[in-house]
């Protein structure tokens, strides 16, 4: 009986038996196990932040086997929306910042910036001539960091021109506008009037002193415009008038008023920028055309020049 009750007891409370009231497991085994599988997906999700190629969401994204092949990489870039706008390969001295200075980019950033921060600032402006310069005292000493939000709008769009001319110039003196990318230099430049289209167009919107006066200066230039301007060449053999010309078109009148205002603000917050956009979306499709970011020319050994065909 001694040792039937001992061996009843051994494999009832024994160590070694997991089992307990007709075969459960005890709440220690459970643990241990749930902690092991709780370890082992953590090492999973581990190993798919390191490779997150690897993940169902990436592939699902991406669409095509991505292995570590020239062919795949190419195909991932070609099948998807975002990535498609990019050339599959593109020369590696093409982006090199001692070659192309970063401008294109840099002044495309910019430009989300100045969306991003005017969007904010239409909240607290409203374009007449009674509350336009009140707004802007508001904003900069009563709106919570206003007065940074109305300086990153400025200053930014001081910096845009400044880029973009700089751009300009890199692309001049690397030769970029040269065949096939006339047409695209073409583009860059209306971009380049745009953007000083909005830059003057913003100085009248705070409606303060600097603004009606850079206004009043520009559009009596805008009156000697040929063909569009009363006083420009041709403008009175084709009817131009002080009432009809672009000056006029311009202002919404004949001084700078409540309608200039309006008409500003209108062509700074929504007509330019759209267009503005429209033409950046072909700058960009043209540099994927027409080969990539224009690179130094590829090195060529003397063997693997070849001697001009003679006619």
């Amino acid at each position: 009986m001694a040792d039937g009750n001992g061996s009843k007891g051994t494999s009832g409370n024994g160590a070694g038996e997991p089992e307990q009231n007709g075969g459960k497991k005890s709440p220690v085994t459970v643990l241990v196990e749930g902690a092991k599988a709780v370890g082992a997906q953590a090492a999973e999700e581990i190993k798919a932040l390191k490779q997150p190629e690897k993940t169902d969401v990436w592939k699902s994204v991406l669409r095509v086997k991505h292995d570590e092949t020239p062919r795949s990489r190419a195909l991932g870039v070609l099948s998807n929306v975002f990535l498609h706008l990019h050339p599959a390969k593109i020369n590696r001295d093409a982006v090199a910042y001692n070659y192309t200075w970063g401008m294109g980019g840099m002044t495309f950033y910019v430009y989300i910036t100045l969306v991003f921060t005017g969007t904010l600032l239409m909240f607290y402006y409203h374009p007449s001539k009674v509350v336009a310069f009140r707004d802007i005292l508001y904003l900069e000493h009563d709106v919570p960091f206003g007065k940074l939000l109305r300086n990153m709008h400025r200053w930014g769009a001081h910096l845009m021109v400044i880029m973009v001319e700089l751009h300009m110039f890199r692309v001049f003196l690397t030769g970029s506008y040269k065949k096939p990318r006339e047409f695209n230099w073409v583009v860059g430049v209306i971009l380049l009037v745009l953007t000083l289209l909005l830059s003057f167009t913003g100085y009248l919107l705070p409606d303060d002193q600097l603004g009606f006066w850079a206004v009043t200066v520009g559009t009596n230039m805008a009156r000697a415009t040929p063909l569009l301007g009363h006083d420009g060449p041709f403008g009175h053999q084709l009817g131009m008038t002080p009432f009809n010309d672009v000056r006029f078109g311009l202002l919404g009148g004949s001084i700078v008023d409540s309608n200039a205002l309006l008409r500003a603000y209108i062509w700074h917050c929504v007509a330019i920028p759209i267009i503005a956009s429209a033409f950046m979306v072909v700058h960009f499709w043209r540099v994927r055309k027409d080969g990539g970011i224009s690179g130094p020319a590829p090195v060529q050994l003397e063997s693997e020049i070849k001697e001009p065909r003679k006619l």
